[in-house]
């Protein structure tokens, strides 16, 4: 912790990797994050809101942004992605960060669609009309925590 004259307490952190399902249930516990895709060739972060449905992680975007434009330009119409969310205290210095990489599609049945607007609403007063799932393949995380070893000593 940060004492009364700035400083940084002086107890060491320890990082503890994840299961994929307790990552999994962090990353549906918060409803935002940030999607890494390929743009020019090279890597390109936007935050995103989204949310967890049947094991794949769901967003809304425009049409014409550069993740959908990514999506939807592949030759087969899906593209390696990846999505990073966390919840990090930067007082405590405490946290948890979880990644997972995957294939991105286009969702295109209209009931799913629906279904994905009512869930999940926009930040932006912009008009999203395309939602994109995120198939995990890949599924990271590390939970930041005090050191056990030094507190029991």
């Amino acid at each position: 912790m940060i004492s009364p004259d700035g400083e940084h307490d002086n107890v060491a952190r320890e990082v503890v990797e994840l299961e994929q399902g307790e990552a999994m249930r962090l990353l549906a516990s918060v409803g935002h994050g940030r999607v890494v895709f390929t743009q020019r060739a090279l890597p390109a972060i936007r935050p995103v809101n989204h949310l967890v449905d049947a094991g794949r992680v769901i967003v809304r975007t425009r049409l014409t942004a550069n993740v959908a434009t990514a999506v939807r330009t592949s030759t087969d119409s899906r593209v390696v992605v990846a999505y990073e969310a966390d919840e990090l205290d930067p007082q405590r210095r405490t946290g948890w960060s979880v990644v997972v990489t995957g294939l991105a599609t286009t969702i295109t049945n209209p009931e799913q669609i629906a279904r994905y607007e009512q869930l999940l609403q926009p930040w932006v007063n912009m008009a999203m009309d395309t939602v994109i799932a995120i198939q995990p393949e890949v599924i990271t995380g590390i939970r930041i925590v005090e050191d056990r070893h030094e507190m029991t000593e």
